[in-house]
């Protein structure tokens, strides 16, 4: 059996679905903060020294699933794991922002596409040697991608 628990809590300005951005590059200069949990707060040690990291939460908002989509970027129906359409298998999201600064157990951050109160369940610095492969692929994102800034979530996976 998996268990996960959550480390802290995810605040922004978006309250519901509907509008949001559909990813971080979407969402510059949108600001939200991150509240730790007390009992995972000694895990920011040395946290501060890095202007990224990579927030891992459960996409609380979201309920059941389908393996065949259209996603926000395409009109066209796709395979689930060639997306990042919210409605998974497992409801895991992950997104990288700036971290501004901590204080007190807060993490306070930019470029932030995550709806409000969502549940954190891990951060991992964001180093440019390890989560930049070099050459890449993008498959059917790769003309779609370079608008990934002017789009917003709307009601197909609500």
């Amino acid at each position: 059996m998996i268990q996960m628990t959550p480390i802290g809590v995810i605040h922004t300005p978006f309250k519901q679905l509907e509008g949001m951005p559909i990813q971080p590059k979407g969402a510059e200069g949108i600001k939200g903060s991150v509240e730790i949990f007390e009992d995972f707060r000694p895990g920011l040690k040395d946290l501060e020294g890095f202007s990224h990291i990579t927030l891992l939460y459960f996409f609380h908002g979201s309920e059941g699933f389908k393996l065949e989509v259209i996603p926000f970027m395409d009109t066209q129906l796709r395979g689930l794991f060639a997306t990042r359409a919210p409605k998974r298998p497992n409801p895991i999201g992950l997104s990288t922002v700036q971290l501004d600064r901590i204080e007190n157990g807060w993490l306070h951050i930019r470029n932030v596409d995550i709806l409000d109160k969502t549940p954190l369940l891990d951060i991992k610095p964001y180093v440019p040697e390890f989560d930049s492969p070099g050459k890449i692929r993008t498959g059917w994102l790769e003309e779609a991608r370079k608008t990934v800034d002017r789009r917003k979530s709307d009601k197909r996976f609500i």
